[in-house]
């Protein structure tokens, strides 16, 4: 079965039952010799000369009158036939036989013998001249010699009878006609058949106004001349005038369809048979094609085939004898040229016989050509067999699919009638089809690329199915036949599945022997099986017992040599990463072969097939199912080190990338393997984090050896922060080649080792921080640690970019880094950046205490420099007062220019910037006085119980205030540094510069005006300003709590604005409710009450309440009455202190409130709720207005004031 199948079609699907049927053969046999002996093409010509008709005559071929007075036509001086001179070519018969014919039948004895000698000698001429025909004919049928002499002697002994002892009765059906011209006015035709056999005519009734008609009339002749002809025509009947007068003028009054001429001699048996119509005179309109029925009864051969028939019995027994006998199954193709070489089938002696029987019996050419067709495909796998085929079905294709001007029918039309048989033959192409798709499903073995001529065999293979599909579409007319290319494409895709499927069983045992010639492997079991059984089902008469028991023994054969080959796994393992790699080079071979062998050989599709492209797509689609598959299993295992899996990865990428990326299935999606990966990378990713971190540590270590030394004379940061960024940028470079397609990949690879860079940064950092204060002695080291930090956020911005950033000025905005791996960097900036100005602010802070002994001399200097402002000299003395701080400043920050980063040295001359303004602030402006009182406001600790113990406060005279301003203006300009410092915009915003004009431009005014400021800036003094809450009267209890955390009690107090010309405000004291207070003694708590605001100094600005015994929620229900000054109630505000009396010693404070009056200006009557705080807590502002009024210990307002503001709850409270 195998063996039949690798050279065609099985016998039962190609019918060549005449191989077998001896009495047909032994028909055709004589028949074949018959025709061959006297042949038509050889036979003596028609000696015609012109003749003169004395009697109406009428043409033997057309039938018409032989029109004119004198030399009306022709006549043949040997048979005497007439005809027009336009006749004689269309004349076809032997010119002697007919002869021979017509003077046995007249008597002239004389003239018949000598005719039938010249026959004789024409027959003993073409026996001696062409023995190798007779000899080719015995030998084809299997005839001795003997007996093939006696039929030479019979067949030639029928020649000379010619017709004398034959005869026929014949039968015709006429049963229809297709395609007929349009006659009448109406487009249509009205026609009707005439049949003539010798002198006997009949015809057929008339179909009215069709062009397809059938009749479906039979009629019956008998015929005694070999040599007669039926006549067929077609004609269109007129019932009008003009055909009446036809009538009259001629013997045909209708007008002419068409005719067909068919000799006697070519028909035989029964036949169903299309016949072309065919045109009488040039001027002739015809078109369409008549079926008949015929049935013939030759005397002696009265049950023979049909003339078709016997054809095929002849070609068929020709094409088996020049092949399996002749040839060993090797089919011989002719060597022919030029437009007419697809008739050739044979070679020239094997031709010229099925040619000439053609002739003799009427066999159409295309019928020859469709039984030769058939023939071949019983053999369509042999090599140049496919290209045959291809040429021989096109030019059916074209005989059928482009009708002549001669005709009109339709394809599908024109087909049907064909002699050979429709169905049989679309049959024929069907199980062809069929066939052609599954030798094209095994290209790669049927068609190997190491043979030329089998590449060639596969370009007509698929130029034959294409064909196939021609004919489908173009002949049958079918609406959607199977386009050709989508199936070679559905057979490249099924063999390269199946191709596949074998490389990856067999993987390790293909690649030893195509890749590693040198090593020798046994031959695999399953591939000696596959031989075997090959061998077995192509031996014949063998038993099934004895198959069954071979298949037994086989078998267990079998799984006798897998159990010893167990060891030896073909398929992938979960141990190693082996097999991938492997299976990859096999598949590239595939591929590559694919692209370079078959693309160039099946080119007949270039816009619709590649197969190198289908190749890629096909064992991509496959190798990535089973790779997937794989990379999971190994996920859950992970036996395998993650550099191998990282080599697989790049594997997998350039066979993607070489030869996937460009497909047109591939073009607009986003491969999937990185994601097969991606836990892989990941796990590198985090094996190089513990390698990155290692290699900082020995970076950082060698580098402390070193001193901390530049790494050149230009660079000013030392080697470690190279050999750092040297080693991510190399990890990094590896994930880079990767070239990931995949953005949600590329993402959590670049989130992944975003952290890793932050960890390794980082950790450089804090080991840096550990031992940075220790060196802000030295001089150079602390400059070149901070220039390291700089360095790596340059780099780290350089390795932003690298990853998919796009950087901005304002911050890093990317379109291909992940969002939140651009986070992660950019949080990691701001880190390294706050570092940095950790460093910068240790570094500042070592020269703090030498910056201050700076300020006490500018101090002491100040203090001298008496008497009235004077604005001309402000700035030359503001120059002495400041020079110690000047020459402290030139000598270190000359060093620093020359050693740090431009960035750096901004950041160290931000901070020196603040510590020089602060330091000016609180050493010379606003210094800390001596005694308890400048403590307890810088504390914030405890009250002014002893005021009067110190010595006298430092205050600025006006001229000193003018000369500090003046040094403001040489300060700010020193650190311009005319523009190579600080920009002029951070020195004009910085807090540090307000806070010391503000403390300044504060110095002048008076302690009602900073009482007021203080008041209208200091609105969260008591628990940020929160938890007070008013009610109407002191019976409404309000809807929420305070909100306070650890609160410590709660004053009720009553407010009546009595603001009229007398400006009052009446305050009484409901009660203080559960206060928080411990003391071993008696608790004896009091309320008091402080009015706070400007132009109060001659008012009572004080109320008490007397006190309650232990009582931890006293009521007091004492009223008070305060008098305002002249300012808005905006500007005041009621202080209330809980106290515990203590007898002997200081009262000591349970707790605090602040309320504002402009909270409850708009009432005339409210209670408040106050919850009580541990002290009064106020900003900047307030704290330099505190400063100020403390150092004026002559005013009475001002004591009061920082000593009420500087209360504070104990911490050991009543204890």
């Amino acid at each position: 079965m195998i063996q039949s199948r690798k050279a065609g079609l099985a016998h039962t699907l190609a019918t060549r039952t005449s191989l077998k049927d001896e009495e047909l053969k032994t028909h055709v046999y004589k028949k074949t010799l018959q025709a061959l002996i006297y042949p038509i093409s050889c036979t003596t010509p028609h000696n015609f000369e012109v003749w003169t008709a004395t009697t109406p005559t009428y043409c033997y071929e057309c039938e018409g009158l032989l029109w004119g007075i004198a030399r009306q036509g022709m006549r043949c001086a040997e048979c005497g036939v007439k005809v027009h001179e336009k006749c004689q070519e269309l004349l076809n018969a032997d010119c002697l036989q007919r002869a021979a014919e017509k003077s046995s039948k007249t008597g002239a004895e004389d003239r018949t013998q000598h005719i039938i000698m010249a026959m004789k000698d024409r027959m003993k001429i073409r026996e001696r001249n062409k023995p190798e025909i007779f000899e080719e004919i015995r030998r084809v049928f299997n005839i001795s010699k003997m007996i093939h002499s006696q039929h030479m002697k019979s067949i030639k002994q029928s020649v000379l009878d010619g017709t004398s002892k034959w005869s026929a009765k014949i039968s015709i059906n006429i049963v229809s006609a297709q395609g007929l011209q349009a006659k009448d006015r109406t487009g249509s035709s009205d026609p009707y058949v005439t049949i003539q056999v010798g002198k006997t005519k009949k015809r057929t009734k008339t179909i009215y106004g069709n062009l397809n008609p059938v009749w479906e009339e039979k009629f019956s002749f008998e015929c005694h001349n070999s040599s007669d002809r039926i006549k067929l025509r077609v004609w269109d009947e007129d019932d009008d005038i003009k055909s009446r007068v036809k009538q009259r003028l001629k013997r045909e009054s209708d007008d002419f369809l068409g005719q067909s001429i068919i000799e006697v001699r070519t028909l035989s048996g029964e036949m169903d048979v299309w016949y072309n119509l065919e045109k009488r005179t040039d001027k002739s309109a015809v078109s369409g094609a008549i079926r008949l029925h015929i049935s013939v009864e030759i005397e002696g051969e009265e049950k023979v085939a049909p003339y078709h028939v016997q054809y095929t019995c002849l070609h068929e027994n020709m094409f088996h004898f020049s092949t399996d006998i002749e040839g060993g199954g090797v089919v011989k193709i002719p060597v022919a040229n030029g437009d007419d070489a697809w008739k050739v089938y044979f070679e020239e002696v094997q031709q010229d016989i099925v040619d000439e029987f053609a002739m003799r019996y009427g066999i159409e050419f295309i019928y020859q050509a469709m039984t030769h067709f058939s023939c071949l495909s019983s053999k369509y796998m042999l090599s140049g067999v496919p290209a045959v085929m291809s040429t021989l079905l096109a030019n059916i294709n074209a005989f059928y699919a482009h009708p002549t001007a001669s005709t009109n029918v339709s394809a599908p039309a024109r087909f049907a009638a064909s002699n050979f048989g429709r169905d049989r033959f679309v049959k024929l192409l069907d199980q062809l089809h069929n066939s052609l798709r599954i030798d094209l499903s095994m290209y790669r073995n049927n068609f190997p690329a190491s043979s030329k001529p089998r590449l060639n065999d596969l370009k007509s293979t698929v130029d034959l199915l294409t064909s196939i599909t021609f004919f489908r579409m173009k002949v049958l007319e079918l609406s959607s036949p199977p386009r050709a290319a989508n199936v070679v494409r559905d057979c490249v895709k099924a063999c390269l599945n199946s191709t596949y499927e074998y490389i990856f069983n067999n993987c390790l045992e293909l690649f030893s022997r195509q890749f590693q010639p040198t090593v020798e492997l046994p031959k695999p079991e399953k591939e000696k099986k596959k031989k075997k059984k090959e061998k077995e089902e192509g031996q014949d008469g063998e038993n099934e017992n004895e198959d069954e028991e071979e298949e037994e023994e086989e078998e267990e054969e079998v799984e006798d040599k897998q159990e010893e080959r167990q060891p030896e796994e073909q398929g992938p393992s979960i141990q190693n990463l082996d097999f991938w790699p492997k299976l990859i080079t096999l598949i590239v071979s595939i591929i590559e072969e694919d692209k370079n062998s078959y693309t160039p050989v099946i080119n007949q599709f270039p816009q619709e097939l590649n197969v190198g492209k289908v190749s890629a797509e096909v064992m991509w689609t496959l190798f990535a199912q089973d790779m997937k598959y794989a990379l999971e299993e190994h996920e859950k295992h992970k036996l395998c080190k993650t550099a191998d899996y990282m080599n697989l990865h790049f594997k997998v990428k350039w066979l993607y990338n070489e030869y996937v990326k460009d497909l047109t299935a591939f073009t607009d999606t986003v491969p999937e393997y990185p994601a097969w990966f991606l836990q892989f990378v990941l796990a590198w990713l985090a094996e190089n984090e513990d390698v990155s971190v290692e290699f900082m540590h020995g970076a950082l270590e060698r580098d402390k050896r070193e001193g901390f030394q530049q790494t050149s004379e230009h660079a000013l940061f030392s080697s470690s922060v190279v050999d750092i960024f040297t080693q991510l940028n190399q990890s990094f470079e590896i994930i880079k080649k990767l070239e990931c397609p995949d953005p949600a990949v590329v993402g959590q690879y670049n989130r992944r080792f975003a952290k890793t860079i932050t960890k390794v940064l980082l950790q450089y950092c804090a080991l840096l921080s550990k031992s940075f204060p220790s060196y802000c002695e030295k001089e150079k080291i602390p400059c070149v640690l901070m220039n390291n930090i700089q360095q790596m956020r340059v780099m780290l911005e350089k390795m932003f970019e690298s990853m998919g950033a796009k950087l901005t000025e304002a911050t890093a905005v990317t379109k291909k880094l992940d969002t939140e791996a651009a986070d992660i960097l950019n949080d990691l900036q701001v880190k390294l950046s706050t570092v940095l100005d950790n460093f910068s602010g240790v570094f500042a802070k070592s020269f703090q205490t030498r910056i201050n002994g700076c300020m006490r001399q500018t101090a002491e200097i100040l203090c001298q420099m008496k008497g009235p402002p004077n604005h001309n000299t402000a700035e030359a003395d503001a120059e002495a007062a400041l020079r110690p701080l000047m020459e402290f400043l030139d000598g270190n920050l000359s060093i620093f220019a020359d050693i740090c980063e431009k960035t750096v040295l901004k950041r160290i001359l931000k901070d020196l910037w603040k510590i020089v303004l602060s330091g000016l602030e609180k050493t010379v402006v606003l210094p800390q006085s001596n005694d308890s009182l400048g403590a307890q406001i810088l504390t914030a600790a405890k009250g002014l119980s002893n005021l009067k113990g110190g010595g006298e406060a430092k205050t600025l005279t006006p001229k000193q205030c003018v000369i500090i301003d003046a040094g403001l203006e040489t300060i700010k300009q020193y650190f311009h540094a005319g523009g190579n410092g600080l920009k002029k915009a951070f020195v004009e915003k910085s807090p540090e510069l307000a806070s010391l004009r503000y403390a300044l431009s504060l110095y002048s005014q008076s302690t009602d005006a900073l009482i007021k400021t203080f008041v209208t800036t200091q609105h969260s003094q008591v628990h940020d300003g929160m938890g007070i809450r008013i009610t109407g009267n002191e019976k409404i209890r309000p809807d929420r709590g305070s909100g306070v955390e650890k609160p410590i009690g709660e004053a009720i107090l009553q407010i009546d604005m009595l603001l009229g010309k007398d400006r009052k405000v009446a305050v009484r004291v409901i009660a203080v409710n559960d206060m928080k207070w411990q003391t071993s003694g008696m608790f004896r708590p009091f309320v008091e009450v402080s009015m706070v605001g400007p132009f109060l100094a001659d008012k009572k600005r004080k109320f008490t309440t007397k006190s309650k015994n232990n009582s931890w929620s006293a009521k007091f229900n004492e009223s008070f009455q305060f008098v305002l000054g002249k300012e808005s109630p905006d500007c005041y505000e009621l202080q209330v202190g809980v106290k515990d009396y203590c007898f002997g010693r200081a009262d000591r404070v349970v707790g605090v409130a602040v309320l504002q009056l402009r909270d409850v200006a708009d009432r005339k009557s409210c209670v408040c709720w106050c919850p009580l705080g541990p002290r009064v807590q106020t900003d900047e502002t307030g704290m330099t207005v505190m400063r100020i009024l403390s150092q004026r210990p002559a005013d009475e307002v001002a004591k009061e004031f920082v000593k009420l503001k500087s209360e504070t709850r104990p911490a050991e409270e009543g204890r």
